[in-house]
């Protein structure tokens, strides 16, 4: 038996070169329904917009409101009325037909039952709707976190790319100062040392970058090596997030299992008033025309009621519908806390975030390169010995590298305050 549709591979797609020297390559897709086509960058927006159209888990979500949003009509719908017919054993076959009764009844719930029925399903229906919105947040954030992951693995490997280039600038001058007696082999020996390690390091980038298409692909609902184009080669810089009051007050409004708690709360409401209508009967209203009885009397209409007189059943109903409401309304409060807690603590690790970038921008890096510059020239003139020249180069390397990583982890902490607020955060300049 099948169990849905299996990843979309479509037509293979690959990366070609322009026909332009200049620039990157181009992403081109044989496949006409690919978003991606044609651009030669990965647009987050547009990653993030075709996640949430194509993820199954949403179209799970879907499927399932659909379904309750069904429940409404059965909850208010009467129960089928009910046909009998009887005829006496006797007169079966006889020329007079004997005796013979038939029998239409119609069960109606106390007035205000049926209602509230459909009041509690429709609010299921609610929650339902609720969970679509927070699938969707999740996976907004699961698009942006694997975007991210795209992005550090190219930017690394870009740095690695440049660290090798200036590695074979230094075995160059010191093979050339070791030909003319001014340095030993041990400099040209420890570059090669240095560029097989940097080699390593690109493999290990080179793996990174495989998982994080193959993630972005899987949550695309494709086959995990389809190609992609690389991604965005800038972040927008850190800018100034609002007060956590505010965003505090956006998440209440905004997040979508918070709304599904208040679902709740009216689910339960309407059970606890529905509770309180079981005290009053239901109506049982009958016609029959019964054969068996005198002729003046053979066409009767009637009513039956059941009495609720089990007071001890509809009062414990009345009290575990009590409870249970009480318990949706602390549930409630409990998650309104937790959200206020995530809102907090996110934004405060996208501004520590943000202060390390600033960080690495206006000290780190530009101290680091000096650093390298000044080592380069001493050690050409001859004031400076070969390994402490590699170990400025290292301290760049490591010090770019963690940038990049810098910025990731900034916007990762900016996608996991929009997650937690519910909808994006305007930044202020």
């Amino acid at each position: 038996m099948a169990l849905g549709p299996a990843p979309q591979a479509g037509p293979p797609a690959t990366i070609i070169p322009e026909p332009s020297a200049a620039g990157p390559s181009a992403y081109r897709s044989n496949d006409p329904t690919d978003r991606f086509a044609a651009q030669a960058e990965l647009s987050l927006d547009t990653l993030v917009a075709e996640v949430q159209a194509r993820n199954p888990s949403l179209q799970a979500a879907s499927a399932a409101w659909r379904a309750s949003a069904q429940r409404y009509p059965q909850q208010v719908s009467l129960d089928d009325p009910m046909f009998e017919f009887m005829v006496g054993p006797k007169g079966v076959g006889t020329d007079d037909g004997g005796g013979w009764m038939v029998q239409a009844s119609q069960r109606y719930p106390w007035p205000g039952k049926r209602q509230l029925r459909g009041a509690a399903a429709q609010s299921e229906a609610d929650v339902m709707r609720g969970d679509i919105g927070d699938t969707r947040l999740r996976l907004a954030e699961s698009a942006r976190m694997a975007f991210y992951d795209y992005y550090l693995a190219q930017r690394l490997a870009e740095v690695n790319a440049a660290t090798r280039k200036l590695l074979g600038q230094f075995r160059e001058i010191a093979k050339t100062k070791y030909e003319t007696g001014q340095a030993t082999e041990q400099d040209v020996l420890q570059t090669d040392v240095e560029l097989a390690n940097l080699h390593s390091r690109a493999t290990e980038l080179s793996r990174d970058e495989q998982v994080a298409k193959a993630r972005i692909n899987t949550l695309l609902h494709r086959a995990p090596d389809c190609a992609l184009p690389p991604p965005s080669s800038k972040l927008a810089l850190p800018d100034l997030l609002p007060d956590a009051a505010s965003l505090q007050d956006a998440a209440a409004r905004s997040r979508p299992d918070l709304f599904a708690q208040i679902a709740r709360v009216r689910t339960e409401e309407a059970n606890l008033e529905l509770a309180y209508r079981e005290y009053y009967p239901d109506l049982d209203l009958r016609a029959r025309y019964d054969a068996f009885m005198p002729e003046d009397m053979r066409a009767q209409v009637g009513m039956a009621v059941n009495v609720p007189i089990r007071f001890q059943r509809r009062s414990a109903a009345v009290r575990e519908a009590c409870d249970r409401l009480q318990q949706r309304r602390w549930e409630y409060q409990n998650l309104l806390d937790q959200v206020r807690f995530e809102v907090q603590s996110a934004r405060d690790r996208a501004a520590q975030s943000a202060d390390v970038v600033r960080l690495y921008q206006q000290k780190t890096l530009p101290i680091s390169e000096r650093n390298l510059e000044s080592a380069q020239a001493n050690y050409t003139t001859g004031k400076l010995d070969f390994l402490r020249l590699i170990d400025a180069q290292r301290q760049l390397n490591a010090q770019r590298e963690a940038y990049h990583q810098a910025v990731a982890e900034y916007h990762r902490r900016l996608a996991e305050v929009e997650r937690a607020v519910g909808e994006a955060v305007a930044l202020k300049p």
